[in-house]
């Protein structure tokens, strides 16, 4: 009798432990496939200036193909754009995605037309320093990240100065920026202009030929392929969601004082989830001294969008903004 007793203890163990690994098992391979089609990525942005960045910020969040390792502050006075940052992921319930600091840099003081915003409360909680946390998180993640640059390449340029060997072990970088064959302005509807120098390239531009010059995967989204225009109706239609996102959204857009937003920035987080709404051409571009973004002879150095599809690209944008 004890002797069948302990066989069936022993039995009845033997089939709990080997449920326990079933379900242990099928919760990792549950991970696995929730992992399958996400990105982790970091943002590097200059939110504050033009509202692109804050529409830019906005999709990223609302997108679960991207897991948003940090946001980096980056131009000017760096302090007020984390305090921003915080305010902004606080308010719609994202504290937990770490801010950190960047380079302090010269700016126009004209542009920062949401500072209001950062200024209310200052820096809620410790900032790291860009430069070091994420140089931190692509060694943490080699081959893995993939870093949205949407400002001046002054944290970009700093990180390759530091470490380059390391910087080289990111999976990608996908830039807002340049100008190629369209410059500001030149929406198709008129002979053309030709290029300029583009903001984010002629603000900092010892920095950004750096990035184009160090040799990791590259892929540019310029004003050829994203002067994407809001308008009156698409901007009613997302801030009556009357959302914790929207809300503070609809904050910065009043803080910045204009009508109509166009919408460049987002387009590098669009393109990071579905390459398909900015499809890519090899080319070879220097960044002169001037800040212009030339094609010249030699191997391909970036993928660049030299065109893209408003109707699609909204579609995609709003749908996700929409999406409860």
């Amino acid at each position: 009798m004890n002797i069948f007793r302990f066989n069936l203890v022993l039995l009845v163990a033997v089939g709990v432990w080997a449920l326990t690994c079933r379900l242990e098992a099928q919760a990792v391979g549950k991970a696995a496939t929730a992992r399958q089609g996400v990105e982790d990525v970091i943002i590097d942005t200059d939110v504050g200036d033009d509202i692109d960045d804050g529409f830019a910020l906005a999709l990223a969040l609302k997108s679960p193909e991207l897991n948003i390792l940090q946001i980096n502050s980056d131009f000017g006075i760096v302090s007020i754009r984390t305090a921003m940052l915080q305010r902004f992921l606080d308010e719609i319930g994202r504290s937990d995605i770490p801010v950190a600091t960047g380079v302090v840099s010269q700016m126009p003081e004209s542009h920062f037309t949401q500072r209001r915003y950062g200024e209310r409360d200052g820096i809620r909680r410790p900032s790291p320093d860009a430069i070091a946390s994420t140089l931190d998180l692509i060694r943490k993640h080699p081959h893995e990240v993939t870093l949205i640059a949407i400002g001046p390449m002054y944290n970009v340029a700093a990180m390759i100065d530091r470490d380059p060997e390391t910087f080289r072990l990111v999976k990608r970088v996908v830039v807002m920026g340049g100008s190629i064959y369209k410059g500001q302005g030149d929406l198709g509807y008129e002979k053309p202009k030709g290029p300029n120098a583009e903001w984010n390239i002629v603000q900092a531009i010892p920095e950004a030929q750096k990035l184009f010059n160090v040799g990791v995967p590259l892929y540019m989204m310029p004003t050829d392929a994203t002067q994407m225009k809001f308008d009156e109706v698409k901007r009613e239609l997302l801030f009556r969601q009357d959302t914790k996102l929207t809300d503070q959204l609809l904050i910065l857009y009043q803080l910045w004082g204009r009508l109509t937003p166009t919408l460049y920035d987002p387009m590098a987080v669009a393109y990071t989830i579905d390459s398909k709404l900015c499809p890519t051409t090899p080319m070879h571009i220097t960044v002169d001294n001037e800040g212009f973004t030339r094609p010249t002879e030699g191997e391909p150095n970036v993928q660049v969008c030299l065109e893209s599809n408003p109707d699609r690209f909204f579609h995609f944008y709003m749908k996700r903004m929409l999406a409860k």
